[in-house]
């Protein structure tokens, strides 16, 4: 079986063939880049995809070296995501569903980031941490459902550091820019606010007293630092509790922030003192792709069968994750 996946929840408009096997057979994507000290406004960014959609689409379908007529599904992201990119994402699906007579998955974008780190990291029953633009969240699988334990209770930090990195000036994503400026400094710690209650962490005042680190005139390769150290510690310590609390062995850390080095390096440190192994999703795949939404709609439609009629095909901006019922893991 061959799935193509259409990924349009924000910036990247993705396509990727993937067979049941788990293997991706292509991977195709364009990021939408907002002006400097801009981020991403959904009608800009939904007209960027109208425009890159169809060479999208052809670039996964050469690199597979198949066409549509051999393509069995079609996955499309449902949501969470901003609207008017979901529904160009949608729109190019139901296109596709309707004029080939494919079946049309509905899948959720969170669930795809999971789901395909499981796959290429090998991992098998871990505690995962989801940390991107629209997600920070620890989750464990149970009862056909992946569990929430904790999560953030305003801005995410990948939220966090795209805001301090456009007040800066820097373009969307701002998270590699800051991580490089992090790595430049001399390791002076500036005090931040460190706000973790339970499990769950809040970074909206860490934000506010960055940026007023930075209007003081401090080294900004120093905020930078303090910035990541403080907003990575406190996920770190939220996440330890999970693995003591779940008794897990195993960790997997997925989604864009997922390539900072030094977060997991933290993580690393909280696994080995509780016997623990860390799974970092790939780089290439932590950022969203089209990939996770082919892997993920493969195993809902074998495992249930279920498809969705075009008329009846819609997006959901706010989609949980753990309102998903997850048939295919045991």
């Amino acid at each position: 079986m061959r799935c193509l996946g259409v990924e349009s929840t924000a910036h990247t408009f993705g396509c990727s063939v993937v067979d049941s096997s788990g293997k991706i057979l292509s991977d195709a994507r364009d990021i939408f880049r907002p002006p400097e000290g801009s981020g991403i406004h959904p009608r800009d960014a939904s007209r960027h995809h109208i425009e890159v959609s169809s060479s999208v689409l052809k670039e996964a379908l050469d690199s597979a070296k198949t066409s549509m007529s051999k393509i069995d599904i079609i996955g499309y992201s449902a949501g969470p995501g901003l609207g008017p990119c979901l529904r160009v994402g949608a729109v190019v699906s139901r296109a596709l569903a309707g004029f080939y007579n494919k079946p049309l998955v509905p899948v959720n974008h969170a669930l795809g980031h999971v789901e395909l780190g499981t796959l290429l990291t090998g991992a098998s029953d871990p505690l995962v941490l989801l940390v991107s633009g629209g997600h920070s969240m620890i989750l464990a699988y149970s009862n056909n459902c992946w569990r929430v334990f904790g999560e953030t209770l305003d801005t995410t930090v990948g939220q966090l550091l795209d805001q301090f990195g456009r007040a800066l000036g820097f373009a969307s994503p701002c998270g590699a820019r800051i991580e490089a400026l992090a790595k430049k400094s001399s390791g002076r710690y500036l005090q931040l606010p460190y706000t973790v209650k339970g499990n769950d962490v809040s970074f909206s005042g860490l934000l506010t007293a960055a940026l007023r680190l930075v209007s003081e005139k401090n080294e900004l390769a120093d905020v930078c630092y303090s910035l990541q150290e403080t907003a990575f510690a406190m996920l770190a310590e939220a996440t330890e509790r999970a693995l003591s609390f779940t008794g897990k062995t195993e960790m997997m850390i997925v989604g864009g922030v997922a390539a900072n080095r030094r977060l997991a390096g933290m993580l690393e440190v909280a696994c080995d003192r509780h016997g623990a192994k860390l799974h970092v999703c790939p780089i290439k795949f932590a950022g969203d792709n089209g990939a996770q939404i082919s892997w993920t709609a493969i195993q809902e439609y074998q495992a249930t069968g279920k498809s969705v009629k075009i008329e009846k095909s819609t997006i959901r901006q706010s989609w949980r994750l753990d309102s998903v019922d997850v048939k295919w893991r045991p």
